[in-house]
C-alpha cells in the first residue's frame, strides 16, 4: 500500500519550506510508502521527492472568482481543484490532504484509514461552538472515485455554490458531504488547533510556552500566529501571543532538516 498525500500552494503567502517540511513530517509519520503531491504554479525550491501537479485554470474560475469577490473570500475555493476525478494519475484509494499551515507531530495512519469511504474532516472549532456542523479544511481525507461530486457540484454552478457556502471551501466541502451521507469527523484529540488547544489564555500565554497535547498528530496554525512566527515567539496580538515554542522547532524544523538536509528545510 502507498499513501497518497496532497497539498495546494498558490501565490507567495507560503514559501517552499512550508511544503518541504510538510512532506518530511508526513513521510516520517506514516508507516507505509508515501506519494506526496503539491498542486502549485511555483515549483522553485520544492524537494525532488515531491510530485508536482500544475495548478489548473479551471473553466469555471472566472464565475467562481466573481462570486468570491462578492463574498470577500477571493481565491478561497481553489482547493476544490484537488477533488477533480482523474487529476492524480494512477491513483488507487483515498487522498489525505493538508493545508500548508499545519505541523505533523505524530503518527498519521489512523487519519488515513479513519471511517473508510467518507469525506473526513475535523470539526471546525469556532463553528462547533456555534452549534454548526462545518468541518475544518486544514486536514481532509477524500476519494475522487467515490466523491466526484466534490468537484462536479462547484463546476456545474460556481456562483450558486459559492453563495450557498458563503465563500468558504470548508463549508462547501463538509456540507455537501453531509448532504450525501458520506461525511465523518476526524478525532478531535488528534487534529488540534494551536490557538484553541495549545495556547493558554492571557496572561498565562505570556508567561509559559504553548503545550503540545499528548494525542495530537496534527497541529493547525489557522489564523495567526503562523509557524514561522510562533517558533520564535509572537506578540502581535495579546490574546494569541506566545513565547518561543521548543516542540514546534523540533517537529517542524529540526526533524525536517535531519530528514531532508538543511538545504531543503
Amino acid at each position: 500500500m502507498t499513501a497518497t498525500v496532497a497539498c495546494i500552494k498558490w501565490g507567495t503567502l507560503f514559501g517552499p519550506d512550508y511544503v518541504n517540511r510538510l512532506y518530511s513530517g508526513v513521510r516520517r509519520n506514516l508507516s507505509v510508502p508515501v506519494r506526496f503531491l503539491c498542486m502549485t504554479e511555483r515549483v522553485e525550491g520544492l524537494h525532488p521527492g515531491i510530485e508536482v501537479l500544475p495548478l489548473p485554470d479551471e473553466p469555471y474560475r472566472a464565475e467562481m472568482d466573481a462570486a468570491l469577490a462578492v463574498a470577500d473570500r477571493k481565491g478561497a475555493m481553489r482547493k476544490v481543484s484537488l477533488f477533480r476525478p482523474g487529476l492524480i494519475p494512477d491513483l488507487d484509494g483515498p487522498v489525505l490532504g493538508f493545508d500548508l499551515d499545519v505541523v505533523i507531530t505524530g503518527a498519521l495512519d489512523d487519519l488515513l484509514t479513519h471511517a473508510p469511504g467518507t469525506v473526513a474532516m475535523r470539526a471546525d472549532w469556532v463553528e462547533a461552538r456555534r452549534g454548526r456542523p462545518t468541518g475544518h479544511g486544514s486536514v481532509f481525507r477524500f476519494d475522487p472515485s467515490l466523491h466526484p461530486w466534490l468537484y462536479e457540484r462547484l463546476a456545474a454552478d460556481p456562483a450558486g455554490e459559492v453563495a450557498r457556502a458563503r465563500g468558504s471551501e470548508q463549508r462547501y466541502t463538509s456540507t455537501l458531504a453531509q448532504e450525501k451521507g458520506a461525511f465523518a469527523y476526524l478525532p478531535p484529540d488528534q487534529v488540534v488547533s494551536f490557538k484553541h488547544d495549545c495556547l493558554d489564555l492571557p496572561p498565562m500565554n505570556w508567561l509559559r510556552p504553548a503545550r503540545l497535547p499528548r494525542a495530537a498528530r496534527v497541529v493547525c496554525f489557522h489564523g495567526r500566529p503562523k509557524m514561522h512566527e510562533a517558533v520564535a515567539g509572537w506578540w502581535g496580538n495579546p490574546l494569541r501571543a506566545c513565547r518561543a515554542v521548543p516542540w514546534l522547532r523540533e517537529h517542524w524544523i529540526d526533524r525536517a532538516a535531519q530528514d531532508l538536509g538543511a538545504d531543503w528545510a
